[in-house]
C-alpha cells in the first residue's frame, strides 16, 4: 500500500521529497561528524591537561619530605584548577590525599607509570562524569612504597557544551529541512516546466489539428531528444492520417463508379421489356464490373494482411531470371503490338515466395508496358548489391514529376493525367501491392525518373542459401 501511494505521487513531489531527504541526510551527517570531532577534541584536551598534572604531581611527590609536606603541596596544586581532582593512596589502602567529594573506583584500569602510555579512564558518580589518568609513584620521603595516584577532571562543562551544540544542530536541521523542501519544490517545479509546456501542446493535438509540434529549442538538453522523438511520432501520425483520409476518399470514389454503372445499367434494363439478348449483354457487362470489384476487394485484403505482419506462405530459393522470363513471354504479345523491346540481363538466387515475386515483377512490367511509347524499350536487370538482390524494371518515356514520385506506391494513386491511359482497368493498387510484397520479404522499393527513363527497383535481402527451402 505504501509503495502504491509513493508511485501515485507526482514527479514534482518525488523530486522534492528526494532532494529534501538528501539535504537532511547531508546535514545530519555533517552534524554527527561535528559532534564526534568536538567530543574527540575534548578528550584530547583532557588528556593533555591530565598528563600535565601528572607531571606536576610526580614532581611534588618526588620532592616531598613527609606526608604532611606532600598533602600541603598537592592542596596548593589544585587551588587554581576548578574541576580537577586528585586521590593518592598507598598500597596498604591508606589515603595520603583525596579531593573533597571525590571517590574514584578501585582499579578501573591497570595503572601505567609513563604518562605517554596512559589511557583515559571514564566513570560516572553522583550524576557527574569523570575522565582520569592513573599512575604509580613512590614519594621522596618513602621510596620503597609506591602510591596509587588518580588524577581526574570533571567533564560537566564539556557535556554542557556538547548538549548545547546538539540542540543548535537540531534546530538548524529542522530549519534546513524546511528551507530545503521549499527550494527543492521550486527547483523541481521550474525544472519540469518544459514538460508542462509539452503536455499543453500535446493536449491540442487532434484528428483535425496534427500540425502542432513540441518546442525543441526552448527545452533543456535532457528533454530535447524526447521532444524530437515526439515530433517524429507526430510527423508519422500526420502522414499516416493523411494517407488514411486520402485512402477513404479514393476508396469511395473507386467503388462509386462500378456500383453506379451497375445500378444505371440494371435500372435501364428494368425500365422496359427487353429481349433475351439484351438481358444477356447487360448481365455480361455487370459481370465485368463485379470482376473489377472482386479484384479490388482481393487486392485490398492482400494489402491489409501484409500490413499486419503477414507471414510469407512459402520461402524457397529460385532463379530470378527464369521467373522473369516467363513473365516476359506472357507480355510478349502486348510488347509486339506496341513495338516495344524487352531486355532481360543478369541473374541471381532469390529467397522468398515464388508466386508473390512474380506478382510484384508482373505489376512493374505491366506498368512499364502501359507507359512506354511505341518503339520504346523496357529493360529488366538482376544484380547483387549487398546485402540485397536488386531487380530493376526500367522503361523509356516521359519523366514523372519529382513531386509525384513519393506517392506512386500509395493506394489508388495515379500519376498525372498526361501519363494516364483510359484503356487501363487498374484500380491504382498495383504498385501498393508490389511494395507490400517486397516489404513482406524484409526488402525495400525505390523509383527514379529522369532523362526520359523511369526505373523501379525491388531490393530483396540475400537469404541463407544453405537451406534450399523452408516455411
Amino acid at each position: 500500500m505504501k509503495i502504491e501511494r509513493l508511485k501515485a505521487l507526482s514527479l514534482t513531489a518525488r523530486l522534492t521529497l528526494f532532494f529534501t531527504l538528501t539535504s537532511v541526510c547531508i546535514v545530519l551527517g555533517l552534524g554527527s561528524l561535528l559532534m564526534y570531532a568536538a567530543d574527540q577534541h575534548f578528550i584530547d584536551l583532557d588528556r593533555f591537561t591530565l598528563s600535565d598534572k601528572q607531571l606536576l604531581i610526580k614532581g611534588i611527590l618526588t620532592k616531598s619530605r613527609s606526608q604532611d609536606d606532600a598533602r600541603k603541596r598537592l592542596s596548593e596544586a589544585l587551588n587554581h584548577h576548578h574541576g580537577m581532582y586528585i586521590a593518592a593512596k598507598g598500597i596498604d589502602g591508606s589515603t595520603l590525599y583525596s579531593s573533597d567529594r571525590f571517590s574514584p573506583p578501585g582499579q578501573v584500569a591497570p595503572g601505567l607509570s609513563q604518562p605517554d602510555e596512559q589511557v583515559i579512564q571514564r566513570w560516572q558518580s553522583q550524576g557527574r562524569e569523570y575522565r582520569a589518568l592513573r599512575m604509580q609513584q613512590s614519594p621522596g620521603y618513602d621510596p620503597t612504597n609506591a602510591l596509587d595516584v588518580v588524577v581526574a577532571i570533571d567533564t560537566k562543562h564539556h557535556d554542557e557544551f556538547i548538549a548545547q551544540l546538539g540542540r543548535t544542530l537540531a534546530i538548524y536541521t529542522v530549519l534546513a529541512m524546511i528551507a530545503s523542501g521549499m527550494f527543492s519544490w521550486f527547483a523541481a517545479h521550474q525544472g519540469l516546466a518544459p514538460l508542462r509546456a509539452m503536455k499543453s501542446r500535446a493536449a491540442t493535438v487532434s484528428g483535425r489539428q496534427l500540425d502542432e509540434r513540441m518546442p525543441v529549442g526552448s527545452v533543456p538538453i535532457e528533454m530535447a531528444d524526447l521532444a524530437k522523438e515526439l515530433n517524429s511520432m507526430l510527423d508519422r501520425l500526420q502522414s499516416d492520417f493523411q494517407r488514411l483520409s486520402d485512402f477513404s476518399s479514393d476508396l469511395a470514389h473507386e467503388l462509386r463508379t462500378p456500383i453506379s454503372n451497375l445500378m444505371t445499367q440494371t435500372q435501364v434494363v428494368l425500365s422496359s421489356q427487353r429481349d433475351t439478348e439484351t438481358y444477356r449483354d447487360t448481365l455480361a457487362s455487370n459481370v465485368e464490373e463485379f470482376q473489377r470489384l472482386a479484384r479490388m476487394v482481393s487486392d485490398m485484403l492482400f494489402l491489409a494482411k501484409t500490413e499486419r505482419s503477414f507471414a510469407i506462405p512459402q520461402k524457397e530459393h529460385f532463379q530470378a531470371s527464369s521467373e522473369i522470363q516467363k513473365l516476359v513471354e506472357f507480355y510478349d504479345a502486348v510488347a509486339e503490338e506496341k513495338s516495344i523491346r524487352i531486355n532481360l540481363v543478369g541473374d541471381d538466387l532469390i529467397t522468398g515466395d515464388r508466386l508473390m515475386f512474380r506478382r510484384a515483377v508482373s505489376n512493374l512490367l505491366s506498368n512499364a508496358l502501359r507507359h512506354t511509347p511505341s518503339s520504346g524499350d523496357v529493360c529488366i536487370s538482376v544484380r547483387k548489391a549487398q546485402p540485397y538482390i536488386e531487380v530493376a524494371v526500367a522503361n523509356s518515356g516521359e519523366d514523372i514529376d519529382p513531386k509525384v514520385l513519393p506517392r506512386l506506391f500509395d493506394r489508388f494513386f495515379r500519376a498525372d493525367p498526361a501519363r494516364a491511359h483510359p484503356s487501363s482497368d487498374g484500380a491504382g493498387l498495383g504498385l501498393s501491392i508490389t511494395r507490400a510484397i517486397v516489404e513482406a520479404h524484409s526488402g525495400k522499393v525505390a523509383v527514379t525518373s529522369k532523362h526520359g527513363r523511369t526505373c523501379f527497383t525491388l531490393s530483396f535481402p540475400v537469404g541463407d542459401r544453405s537451406n534450399p527451402s523452408h516455411a
